[in-house]
């Protein structure tokens, strides 16, 4: 199908209407002007005055630390899920179990977000930092499996069978030859699972509690009252680590199918 210039003109507009917003925020968290829709030269104090704002960095590292947490035991449990679906393709149960995975990526964050409030207080549990770890580790582990598993949906098998009859147990197989060759897709899932937990509002003001308000939270309550520039400095700086953590994934990515290029050509040499 040929490239047309109306199809340039739509994704010309569709990228200008999603990034330019985005640029402006940037730009204006170096205004030195208070008012964060007047110019006023270049600063960076709304940097150095965002270190002093004890609020937000409190609220930063609890975000950090969350997503941390959560991404790690998704990816996980993530993986695990992933490696039940394509592995065993019948099993009593599947439709539920597949049907539980795929559920939170498209219900709304609204009900996921009342249901666990339900719960934690239904069993009197005191909603706070790791009430929102449990949160957020219940609808990341999704992407986490879906991107796994279309991993191991074209994965050879034939190298876990060759270290199998080679007297290689199981479990030493799947960390040995396994995990190394899906392991781009599982660093993929956990960036995914960090940079939805960074961004996840309204699932986190359900079951957050006292001392446990993610940056989110502390940036929406301040925005109610009025958009300042050190909202656009912290801002920026969460564009700025989720484009660091997409470039460094893509380029470790590339890196290891370069070294996969380059090991089979080695191994059809030495066949040679």
């Amino acid at each position: 199908m040929k490239f047309t210039r109306l199809d340039a003109t739509v994704l010309t507009f569709c990228f200008a209407f999603l990034y330019i917003p985005i640029l402006i925020l940037i730009v204006y968290s170096f205004n030195d002007s208070r008012l964060v829709t007047v110019w006023g030269g270049f600063s960076l104090r709304w940097y150095r005055d965002m270190w002093s704002n004890q609020g937000l960095m409190d609220a930063a590292w609890i975000t950090a630390r969350v997503g941390v947490l959560s991404a790690t035991i998704g990816t996980v449990l993530g993986t695990l899920a992933a490696l039940a679906m394509t592995r065993f393709q019948r099993f009593r149960g599947r439709l539920l179990f597949s049907g539980m995975i795929y559920a939170p990526l498209v219900m709304p964050e609204v009900i996921t977000g009342l249901s666990l409030l339900l719960l934690f207080v239904s069993i009197g549990v005191d909603r706070g930092f790791w009430t929102v770890v449990i949160a957020h580790t219940t609808f990341t582990m999704c992407y986490v499996a879906i991107v796994v598993q279309s991993r191991l949906v074209v994965f050879d098998r034939s190298l876990e069978e060759a270290a199998l009859d080679l007297g290689c147990p199981p479990v030493k197989t799947f960390f040995v030859i396994t995990l190394p060759l899906i392991l781009p897709a599982v660093i993929s899932g956990w960036m995914l699972a960090f940079t939805l937990s960074l961004d996840d509002l309204v699932i986190a003001s359900f079951t957050t509690g006292p001392g446990a308000t993610t940056l989110p939270i502390k940036i929406y309550s301040q925005v109610r009252l009025g958009v300042t520039p050190e909202i656009n400095a912290i801002s920026s700086i969460l564009v700025g680590i989720v484009t660091l953590g997409v470039i460094a994934t893509s380029l470790m990515a590339k890196s290891r199918e370069l070294q996969r290029q380059r090991d089979e050509r080695a191994a059809f040499r030495a066949v040679g």
